[in-house]
């Protein structure tokens, strides 16, 4: 125990950005912020402008590069679809467009990157049209949190980073891990990193963990009743305590948890300060399994970010499917390099024993014949057409064949490159 206290200590002062960093970065915002206002002002548009993010709570980590979420706040008088436009008009040239569920803006500002994101005032989160309305509630919410228990910061701080080093942290639908907020409300509930990771090393699927910090339900099972089924699914439960009807950690998903789980437990058993480092995951499983892994490079022709590692994923999962025919995989993984806009599929084979397919009753005719045309070595046993599948394929010829059979759904599929990687 003395270990690990030891090892969070010095983390947190590894982490945590030095005086003049933050000083900087405080002043620089300041100074858009106060900008942005005039511009607003001088349109005659009715919004508010706050930060928010790591910088608003206090829990910033330290970067090579560093990113501050600035939140347009508009008045509920303006129409939902026009916010974004009407903001990028105000912006100006000098913004970059991103594509999300409510499109946002990105400027350079020193080496700071600030991303201003339009969101609508509301007073009622159910009448929220964006989950990014409810952004100011939530900030709300985690500073009151910590303005009682100031240790708190340090604590995030720490959570998010052994998240992110274990590539759990994020919730987008290519990670399926835990979103920031999440973490700030797991850490608050549980009021420490360590107590929190071992409530996790203890957990398992079957028996979800339920979290209702607001108290809006009675007990654990009136949250499984009441809650809507579509946001019962993570294997952690946290109730939005701004928003009663919404699950904070629906993002994550099994494969994440045990994962993480997992990195937990080792943790615990053996506490080394490189749980917090962030290793290439490609580098890792090429020491590990050398020459038997196996490394597939995607590129998609989508904006980079949430879209593209989004469509990247599905495509890894179709890749996954047809492998699946021929191979016996033992080890699969999935990785989205955002900064270069291209992901990385890894494995580990084993050959696949030959079988035996079951085919059609030779009565259905027209799909027997479809089934001879398909196996040259089709026979008849019992009534039904079978043929004997050998599985003989080499990774590389696999791919190859691959490559030329799907060529017009890997089009579909919006990937211009798949590559193997030697």
């Amino acid at each position: 125990m003395k270990k690990i206290n030891q090892i969070l200590k010095e983390q947190i002062e590894l982490i945590r950005p030095d005086k003049a960093t933050l000083s900087n970065i405080q002043k620089i915002t300041k100074e858009f912020c106060s900008e942005l206002k005039k511009k607003l002002n001088k349109r005659k548009i009715k919004a508010e402008i706050f930060i928010g993010g790591s910088l608003a709570k206090n829990t910033l980590v330290k970067k090579n590069k560093y990113d501050v979420d600035i939140f347009v706040r508009f008045d509920n008088k303006y129409e939902d679809k026009k916010i974004s436009k009407l903001l990028g008009s105000v912006l100006g040239k000098k913004s970059k467009k991103v594509h999300g569920s409510r499109d946002y803006y990105q400027i350079s500002e020193n080496g700071i990157i600030i991303e201003i994101i339009p969101v609508l005032k509301v007073s009622i989160p159910a009448k929220a049209q964006n989950i990014t309305d409810l952004s100011y509630s939530h900030v709300s919410y985690i500073l009151k949190k910590i303005k009682k228990n100031k240790r708190l910061s340090d604590e995030i701080m720490l959570a998010k980073t052994f998240c992110y080093a274990q590539n759990c942290y994020g919730a987008e639908s290519y990670i399926h891990g835990f979103s920031g907020y999440a973490l700030e409300l797991l850490v608050c509930y549980y009021g420490n990193f360590l107590k929190f990771i071992k409530v996790v090393s203890k957990s398992n699927i079957k028996n979800k963990i339920i979290i209702d910090s607001a108290g809006f339900y009675k007990n654990k099972n009136e949250v499984l009743r009441e809650l809507n089924k579509s946001k019962l699914d993570s294997p952690i439960i946290v109730i939005d305590p701004t928003f009663k009807e919404r699950n904070a950690l629906a993002s994550l998903r099994n494969k994440t948890f045990l994962k993480f789980k997992s990195a937990c437990l080792d943790f615990l058993r053996n506490p080394n300060a490189k749980f917090f480092e962030k290793k290439d995951i490609g580098e890792v499983l090429k020491k590990k399994y050398k020459e038997k892994l196996k490394r597939v490079s995607v590129k998609t022709t989508k904006q980079k970010g949430d879209i593209a590692g989004s469509k990247s994923e599905k495509f890894f999962r179709f890749f996954v499917h047809k492998l699946a025919r021929e191979f016996k995989i033992k080890k699969s993984e999935f990785n989205y390099n955002e900064e270069k806009n291209i992901a990385y599929f890894y494995f580990v084979l084993d050959k696949k024993k030959d079988e035996i397919v079951k085919g059609p009753h030779v009565t259905k005719v027209e799909d027997l014949t479809g089934f001879k045309k398909k196996h040259k070595k089709a026979f008849i046993k019992n009534h039904f057409a079978y043929v004997q599948v050998q599985h003989n394929l080499s990774f590389e010829k696999f791919f190859n064949m691959f490559k030329k059979k799907y060529k017009k759904v890997i089009k579909e599929m919006d990937m211009k490159e798949i590559e193997l990687v030697s």
